[in-house]
């Protein structure tokens, strides 16, 4: 099991006062509470982080004018090639 380290922090009473509630209502510590909260959000930001990466790897895709210029140049390479005299 992994060791724990404590820690203080300063947050606005009422926000306090909504972990509190929070806490109590999922029957867990505060602690667990916000463990649990910053899990999430090293989560959220992985997730965030690795759809950035496969939109980028991604972004360069050809557009729709694009699509339909490489579409006309295959159709020509192909006209051109059943005039061909094999």
């Amino acid at each position: 099991m992994a060791s724990s380290v404590k820690t203080a922090i300063s947050i606005q009473e009422e926000l306090f006062k909504e972990v509190n509630k929070l806490a109590s209502e999922l029957q867990v510590s505060r602690s667990k509470l916000f463990v649990m909260a910053v899990q999430e959000f090293i989560k959220k930001r992985e997730n965030q982080n690795l759809r950035s990466q496969i939109n980028n790897a991604f972004s360069d895709l050809a557009d729709s004018e694009e699509v339909k210029v490489h579409e006309k140049m295959r159709e020509k390479q192909r006209k051109n090639l059943e005039k061909e005299p094999w």
